[in-house]
């Protein structure tokens, strides 16, 4: 259970389930309380509940929303200790959150990679991410695919995981791990309770693009990562969702395209082809939709399911990150500056 839900309510006499059901209840964005009379926490519990909201209230404030026109909307979330974070509001119930305040793998074509870590979230500042979505819409479907990299938080975000896939009522294969490939994600994920579909930043099929792209992520082929992936499929029956950023003359070749034809034929997976969201000050230009389209449909005539993206929040300069970057420029807090966390051993 989440620590902060856990030892003070133990210490007060309360159950396995009257706890499961003060987190449901919080994590579905109903009142702590709400209980059927015949399961009703001790005393002692329910005089604590009123304090443990306010605590859980304390735990993240929405600093800023902005809706775009294609119906996504980004939150910029502000922590207890001042740091901002993002999450966002997608279409067809669905809800990205962030693990990391900042992320350490430094993608160059991601505003969040260009300012470092700052700090890991707690699990229970991963899942008040949902807690707030849900109070704007239903939430059927959480991807762990805002800032950060899942897998340097990997405890964190493994005990938000099993969560919401218990008590946050979400089904196993809508909860989405996202990592650029780290061998602890397919040594950890196969032992968990809670499996979840697994989406894989690929980008590339060359190992030195992609080493360019995402120059802090773990060296390992493009090749060997698709082989892990595919196992951990096949043991989970999920298709692996791979990502890849459309940029205009870096990845979006001929030589890329049969790449990836080499590379996920005989696959159960679906590609994710991503037109670059433009950041300010990026040298790098969206690939233009008639070439995407393109990419698209011959690796569809391959074989291969293809979903041509369309990156949400354009209108607003929505990319990861660009919200809180525009409010670090506005004014930056003393709290705000890279530090050197190690991803998790």
């Amino acid at each position: 259970m989440a620590p902060l839900l856990n030892p003070a309510l133990v210490a007060l006499g309360a159950k396995p389930a009257h706890i499961e059901r003060i987190l449901r209840n919080w994590l579905q964005a109903c009142p702590l309380a709400e209980c059927e009379p015949a399961k009703m926490p001790p005393l002692a519990v329910r005089n604590a509940l009123p304090q443990l909201e306010i605590d859980l209230e304390a735990l993240a404030r929405v600093r800023a929303e902005h809706r775009s026109a294609d119906g996504s909307a980004r939150l910029l979330l502000e922590l207890a200790d001042g740091q901002t974070i993002e999450s966002v509001l997608l279409g067809r119930d669905g809800v990205c959150v962030s693990t990391q305040a900042g992320c350490a793998v430094g993608c160059r074509f991601c505003m969040t990679g260009q300012g470092g870590l700052l700090r890991q979230l707690s699990s229970a500042e991963i899942l008040v991410q949902v807690a707030l979505a849900r109070r704007y819409q239903a939430v059927k479907k959480v991807v762990f695919m805002g800032m950060g990299e899942p897998a340097h938080n990997m405890e964190n975000v493994l005990e938000a995981i099993e969560l919401l896939g218990t008590a946050g009522g979400i089904g196993h294969k809508n909860l989405v791990f996202s990592t650029v490939g780290d061998r602890r994600v397919f040594e950890r994920l196969p032992q968990a309770k809670v499996k979840p579909a697994l989406a894989l930043s690929l980008h590339s099929s060359k190992a030195d693009v992609r080493a360019h792209l995402l120059p802090n992520a773990p060296r390992i082929a493009p090749e060997e990562l698709v082989a892990l992936a595919d196992a951990y499929c096949r043991a989970t029956g999920y298709p692996i969702q791979y990502q890849w950023t459309l940029i205009e003359g870096v990845n979006d070749s001929d030589e890329e395209v049969d790449g990836i034809i080499k590379l996920l034929t005989g696959k159960y997976a679906v590609m994710n082809l991503i037109p670059f969201n433009p950041i300010d000050g990026s040298p790098f230009r969206r690939t233009p939709d008639t070439r995407a389209q393109e990419i698209s449909l011959r690796l569809y005539r391959h074989g291969i399911l293809t979903k041509l993206r369309q990156s949400a929040g354009q209108d607003i300069s929505g990319a990861c990150g660009q919200l809180r970057s525009r409010l670090q420029i506005k004014s930056k807090p003393e709290n705000s500056e890279p530090c050197n966390l190690s991803p998790e051993p």
